[in-house]
C-alpha cells in the first residue's frame, strides 16, 4: 500500500524557485530520512506536506486522497502528522492537557476518562509521566520534544514526519526518541526524519532523499546516497545560509 505519493511538486516564493519537480513515494511502513544541506528545500516541501502551504503545482496523495489543497487540520485528520524543528508546546497548560488537545481539535469522540488512559499511556512509553501535572513552560528542551512526539501519537497517524528531533536533547533522552521511532515504525507508521545529525539518520533510516536547492538528487539505502558524487558534492559545496 502507498502511505503517501508525491508528484511533480514545484514551489516558487516570487522569482525563487524552491522546488523543482519533486516526486517520490512512501509505501508502507518505510522509515526514511530527508536531508539536504542548508537552502535545499527541505522546509517547503515539509510545509507543503502538512498543509502549511501549497504547491504552485504537483500533487500530493495520502492514500486514494489528494491532500494537496487541504489546510493543516484536514491533512491531520487524513492521517499526516509532524512535529516542529522548534517546539510547540502549550506552555501554560499542563503536560497531560497538552496530550489532550489533537484528540479535541480533531473532534475525537472519546470521553475524558479515556482520553486520559490514552494520554497516560503516551507519558509511560515517553518515560515523562512523572511530568504530567508540571506545565509544559517548565520542561526542558528534550522533554519539549518528547511532549511533541506524544502529542502525535494522540493523533495516530499513518504517516510521521519528525523534524530535527534530536537537536539540543540531552544524550540520555536521545535514545528514548530512537526507541519511540523504531516501536512506532515497527507498528506499522511511515515515518519522515529530516536530521543534519548525521548518525541517527544512518542508524535508524533505511532509505534517504536527498534535496539540493530544490532539486531530489537521490534516493535509494543510506549506503548508496552517502558515496552519491552529487549527494557529496552538494554537501561540500553548501552554503551556510538557509533559503527554504
Amino acid at each position: 500500500m502507498i502511505h503517501l505519493k508525491v508528484t511533480n511538486l514545484h514551489k516558487r516564493f516570487g522569482g525563487n524557485h524552491v522546488l523543482k519537480g519533486v516526486s517520490f513515494e512512501v509505501n508502507g511502513p518505510e522509515l526514511i530520512g530527508l536531508i539536504g544541506p542548508n537552502g535545499a528545500g527541505k522546509t517547503t516541501l515539509t510545509n507543503i506536506l502538512d498543509g502549511a502551504i501549497k504547491p504552485t503545482s504537483g500533487t500530493v496523495y495520502l492514500g486514494e486522497r489528494r491532500i494537496d489543497q487541504f489546510p493543516p487540520f484536514e491533512v491531520a485528520r487524513a492521517g499526516l502528522g509532524r512535529t516542529f524543528q522548534v517546539t510547540r508546546s502549550f506552555r501554560r497548560m499542563t503536560v497531560l492537557e497538552n496530550l489532550f488537545v489533537p484528540a479535541l481539535a480533531l473532534g475525537h469522540a472519546r470521553g475524558r476518562a479515556d482520553l486520559t488512559e490514552r494520554a497516560m499511556e503516551v507519558l509511560e512509553f515517553l518515560t515523562i509521566d512523572h511530568l504530567r501535572n508540571e506545565y509544559a513552560q517548565a520542561l526542558s528542551g528534550g522533554q519539549q520534544k518528547l511532549l511533541e512526539l506524544g502529542r502525535l501519537l494522540m493523533l495516530d497517524p499513518d504517516v510521521i514526519i519528525l523534524d530535527e528531533p534530536f537537536a539540543g536533547v540531552h544524550p540520555g533522552l536521545m535514545e528514548v526518541i530512537y526507541a519511540y521511532i523504531r516501536r512506532v515504525n515497527d507498528a506499522g507508521k511511515a515515518i519522515i526524519l529530516i536530521s543534519h545529525q548525521m548518525d541517527p539518520i544512518f542508524s535508524l533510516c533505511g532509505r534517504l532523499l536527498v534535496l539540493n536547492f530544490g532539486d531530489l538528487i537521490a534516493d535509494g539505502p543510506p549506503d548508496e546516497v552517502k558515496n552519491d558524487p552529487a549527494v557529496i558534492e552538494a554537501y561540500l559545496g553548501a552554503e551556510e545560509e538557509e533559503t527554504a
